[in-house]
């Protein structure tokens, strides 16, 4: 079959491709979704596209489909790379990319249609669940196979961090949709909105990130030309990922009746968590000591090196916010919003696409398509993430002072509104760089036929 044909890379070029459509897909949804917080009644109510149902197509089209297709797709040309030993099987890895991608289109169309379960960031009904299961199950045998017959007898951290993410994020899936109840995908009472919140915080932690920083530790060391500052320090900051952050999503419900002793281990948890990026920050950022303009020159370091940025800013306000004193102001509201966008967006999402413009090459055995081009999306979604941030914190930081001193949250909408404009005019920048980076990497895979040269 033409789907399943073996060819070299083939797997991660599949998932590239599918990464790029999926974050057209995913901004154009969040865009459709910043227009109805402006004007409500603009689309005429469409029902496969009001609020309630657009949010969390662009969430789970972002999350899984962006980001995650061009994670795992990194992934599959990490581990045969670095222990030096082709890919164990490009078909499956094929038949992995087509699940993936099935489940994504499934769970959008189920969505729109008004089938969800109650779960932020997993409102993908239970067939949807069973076919990501079957993908990551795939993803992970087919690598696992690959690393058995490595040639490479050192597995350096990035490998590590890829079968770390595979095992974190099918445990979490797993739990976090409650696949055992196929009918609600939840238990019942207290117990359920933990059960939530362990997967809600877990799928940017324990997918997104370890995926993330495996791209990282990887990228950084071969654009700067030096070896990487320690191992040891990169082995912390794993053990201490995997040890901390599988207990601190209860800091979403502080507000909720859940048990004081769960509440504690949350907080000091989320403020434990500096001991985890701190490793991994200083030490990427000391290998890249002196080296920057190395990291600048090449496309997709500058990706990463951006993403880096982001991560120390995501948790340093992550600890912070899961402090009482301060979701007193920030709960609830679009600091949360903008939290979130810089966890998945700025920085996993930066660093994907980093990933990206780093292997394309080395994949297809020629440079990019545009160089300037790929410039263009990074500025486009650096200058749109950095506008996210800023717009979504002012609005939170009124909304959530606002309702402090006793207004009432219809009486707070005019005063953010003005912000939810300049948020639909920052998601243009955003938008344009997916579809710029469509362009891009399509022509880096297919556009050469007459074998010319790339700017």
């Amino acid at each position: 079959m033409e789907l399943l044909r073996e060819e070299p890379h083939g797997t991660t070029k599949a998932f590239y491709l599918s990464s790029a459509v999926w974050m057209v897909f995913g901004t154009l949804a969040g865009f459709t979704g910043a227009v109805q917080l402006i004007a409500p009644e603009l689309l005429g109510n469409i029902p496969w596209i009001v609020f309630g149902r657009i949010r969390p197509i662009h969430t789970n089209a972002v999350i899984f489909g962006f980001v995650g297709s061009a994670l795992i797709g990194s992934a599959h040309y990490l581990v045969p790379t670095l222990v030096r030993t082709p890919l164990y099987s490009e078909r499956l890895g094929k038949i992995t990319v087509w699940l993936w991608n099935l489940a994504v289109v499934l769970g959008t169309l189920t969505l729109s249609l008004g089938f969800s379960q109650n779960r932020e960031y997993a409102e993908w009904i239970w067939p949807v669940d069973v076919i990501v299961m079957a993908s990551l199950g795939l993803g992970f045998y087919n690598l696992l196979q690959t690393v058995k017959r490595r040639e490479e007898e050192i597995l350096y951290v990035s490998v590590w961090y890829i079968f770390g993410a595979f095992v974190f994020t099918a445990f979490i899936y797993f739990f976090g949709n409650a696949m055992w109840n196929p009918f609600t995908g939840s238990i019942t009472g207290i117990p359920d909105g933990i059960l939530a919140w362990f997967y809600g915080h877990g799928v940017v932690g324990l997918f997104l990130t370890p995926f993330a920083v495996a791209i990282a530790y990887y990228i950084i060391p071969i654009t700067c030309r030096a070896p990487l500052y320690s191992h040891s320090l990169s082995l912390l900051g794993f053990w201490s990922l995997l040890m901390i952050y599988t207990h601190i999503g209860t800091h979403h419900i502080l507000q909720a009746p859940t048990p004081t002793w769960l509440k504690v281990i949350a907080i000091t948890g989320s403020i434990a968590m500096l001991v985890p990026v701190a490793a991994v920050l200083i030490n990427l950022w000391l290998t890249m000591r002196g080296r920057i303009p190395y990291i600048l020159g090449d496309t997709g370091g500058k990706f990463v090196l951006a993403g880096t940025v982001w991560y120390l800013l995501t948790c340093i306000q992550g600890p912070l916010q899961a402090l009482p004193v301060v979701q007193r102001i920030t709960h609830f509201n679009n600091w949360v919003v903008a939290h979130a966008h810089m966890g998945v967006l700025g920085f996993s999402g930066i660093i994907a696409l980093g990933g990206i413009y780093f292997i394309l090459p080395r994949i297809t055995g020629r440079p990019l398509h545009s160089k300037f081009l790929a410039d263009m999306q990074y500025w486009l979604v650096l200058l749109g993430m950095s506008g996210f941030f800023t717009v979504l914190t002012a609005a939170g930081l009124i909304q959530g002072h606002g309702w402090l001193n006793g207004e009432t949250v219809y009486r707070m909408l005019p005063e953010i509104h003005p912000y939810m404009v300049l948020r639909l005019s920052v998601g243009i920048l955003i938008v344009s760089g997916a579809f710029i980076g469509l362009y891009n990497i399509y022509m880096s895979l297919y556009g050469f036929k007459t074998g010319r040269k790339a700017s």
